[in-house]
């Protein structure tokens, strides 16, 4: 009964929070990108057409995000897990890099399998998107919303990462996650082309705008090594950076 009353409040508290920082976040880097035209990244393309349903779509989702969060916590508070969550500073920091690193290779070959002929039906919603905004970022299936973001429960039950860089990580998903779909390149500079693994949201708007290229999440590692990089990507990034806009 504990562990049913754990879940509920900690849902509950993470679906609102994620939905204030969807909505909050959202509306700000919207209105950055409405001072700065001239850098939206598919220039005869408006991605806001798509808004309402998008948000619609987004407001189920986020719902599962919260319950796989809430699950996690709720599994580590209880000690349903396989090791005790490392403590301290360095427990915190630790965790964090393991996370990333473990969640651009979970994300990386969840999405490619989201590509194949058997589970495409659960991803065609999402790339309904050609031009993304950041209100696209949630906007997909509860199925493909379970595959991706069930890395927390996992994560929680088979690593000793703190509950903390659960929630940190889910936190800077969520930021990345808006960013990667805002539609307008405010990032691109030598830190997000190679040799860095660093990505700009230019990677993943090339991924809705082409659909074959830029799996990845978090980092262009993957890609490089799998051969699907967009060949066009660090070009384009370096002439954004260069040009202070997207590159044509």
């Amino acid at each position: 009964m504990a562990f049913v009353l754990d879940l509920a409040w900690i849902f509950a508290a993470a679906y609102a929070l994620n939905l204030a920082a969807y909505f909050g976040f959202g509306w700000i880097v919207v209105q950055v990108n409405r001072a700065h035209p001239e850098r939206r990244i598919q220039p005869a393309r408006d991605g806001m057409k798509r808004a309402r349903a998008e948000i619609l779509e987004s407001l189920r989702s986020i719902a599962v995000t919260a319950f796989c969060l809430a699950l996690a916590l709720s599994l580590q508070i209880h000690g349903l897990t396989l090791w005790e969550p490392w403590g301290g500073w360095l427990g915190l920091a630790g965790g964090l890099v393991l996370l990333a690193v473990l969640y651009d290779a979970w994300f990386y070959w969840a999405h490619r399998a989201l590509h194949t002929r058997a589970l495409y039906r659960f991803h065609h919603w999402h790339h309904r998107s050609v031009a993304p905004t950041v209100w696209s970022s949630d906007s997909q299936t509860v199925i493909e919303t379970a595959m991706i973001q069930g890395f927390m429960v996992v994560a929680a039950v088979l690593l000793p990462v703190p509950a903390l860089a659960l929630v940190i990580h889910r936190v800077w998903d969520h930021v990345n996650g808006q960013l990667g779909h805002a539609g307008f390149e405010h990032f691109a500079d030598r830190t997000t082309r190679f040799p860095s693994p660093m990505v700009c949201t230019s990677f993943h708007d090339q991924h809705h705008e082409l659909f074959t290229w830029n799996y990845a999440n978090y980092f262009s590692l993957w890609d490089r090594l799998m051969g699907t990089l967009h060949p066009d990507y660090d070009r384009r990034v370096e002439a954004a950076e260069t040009r202070g806009t997207p590159a044509e």
